[in-house]
């Protein structure tokens, strides 16, 4: 049932059946002339279903109501041409919505997964059971840019876009200015950490992620919203604790790697996870696709401050640390 989390401000929680992340918060931000939708679940039946129940009980004329996607990631896209039907705006970050639009996005991020050791797989293969590809958007969308200090007016409440490039490239948080309430998307979440992956040699996300999180710590933000699980009441405690975590698995990198030059995939295999199987060997191979794009994150951050140097080897990406020989 739509929860009323802050007055005008409903969350609606979707399922993610099989999926460690259980489930995505969907936000309904409602006014007189205009509605707002922020993020939208999974393109399968049983977010569908949930969103089109509580939708309906909300009494939402989805004629006058836009979706604000806060990034591209399936879970959080998949169903606004469901919802827009190609009439309203779906309003996305620049940056994500040029890697919606790109050719051959897929098949760069999975060659690029096997240069850094990813056993060799099928790769159409690979890509079909891809839960971003699964269920990502189907059907026409009216595509719009949303970019850092736009507006948005829902009623009295005056929505601030923040960019926070870190998870995407595109991440966008939205910040309602009057009762300093932050909606976070992948951003900020109180009850897990935020996967940030990296898919190519040239981007450092995760130090964009770490500026991104002292941007937002510098703004007067009261309530947190998050993409996925619980309402989070003490952001700057929040992120103090997201910035340890990701300082603390940059440091188990490179105690792994230790004098040795290792391909990504099997310094993935040796960090710690906190995930219900006996050893990485049984991690499903999403799991363990998601495992080392963190990886190479965590490595270019690295990299990027001169602690770890990359070299080929044949067609393989190794890394070795700075002052090794």
């Amino acid at each position: 049932m739509a929860e009323e989390v802050e007055p005008g401000i409903f969350r609606i929680e979707l399922p993610l059946p099989g999926n460690p992340l259980r489930s995505i918060n969907s936000y309904v931000i409602t006014g007189e002339d205009q509605n707002l939708i922020i993020d939208t679940g999974m393109n399968r039946p049983e977010c569908v279903e949930v969103l089109d129940r509580e939708l309906s009980s909300l009494d939402l004329d989805l004629s006058r109501t836009d979706v604000f996607v806060t990034h591209l990631h399936a879970d959080h896209l998949g169903l606004a041409p469901h919802i827009s039907r190609g009439r309203t705006k779906v309003h996305m970050g620049p940056d994500d919505i040029d890697n919606i639009n790109a050719t051959g996005y897929w098949s760069r991020m999975l060659n690029f997964a096997l240069k850094n050791g990813f056993p060799s797989v099928d790769p159409q293969e690979a890509i079909r059971k891809h839960p971003g590809y699964r269920y990502g958007p189907l059907g026409p969308m009216n595509l719009v840019p949303a970019k850092d200090g736009d507006i948005f007016r829902v009623g009295d409440r005056r929505l601030r876009v923040v960019h926070t490039p870190g998870h995407t490239r595109g991440h966008n948080c939205l910040y309602e200015e009057k009762e300093n309430i932050l909606l976070s998307g992948d951003h900020i979440l109180g009850d897990i950490t935020p996967n940030i992956s990296c898919w190519t040699g040239e981007e450092d996300p995760l130090s964009d992620y770490l500026s991104s999180l002292k941007l937002v710590k510098g703004m007067e933000i009261d309530t947190v919203l998050p993409g996925h699980r619980s309402v989070v009441r003490d952001p700057r405690k929040r992120i103090d604790e997201l910035v340890e975590h990701h300082k603390e698995r940059a440091r188990e990198v490179l105690d792994i790697i230790g004098g040795d030059a290792m391909n990504t995939f099997s310094i993935a295999s040796r960090m710690t996870w906190d995930l219900t199987y006996k050893n990485f060997d049984e991690f499903p191979v999403m799991q363990k696709w998601f495992a080392l794009g963190e990886a190479i994150a965590h490595i270019r951050y690295l990299e990027t401050g001169g602690r770890v140097v990359r070299e080929m080897t044949g067609d393989r990406i190794i890394y070795r640390a700075a002052s090794s020989p």
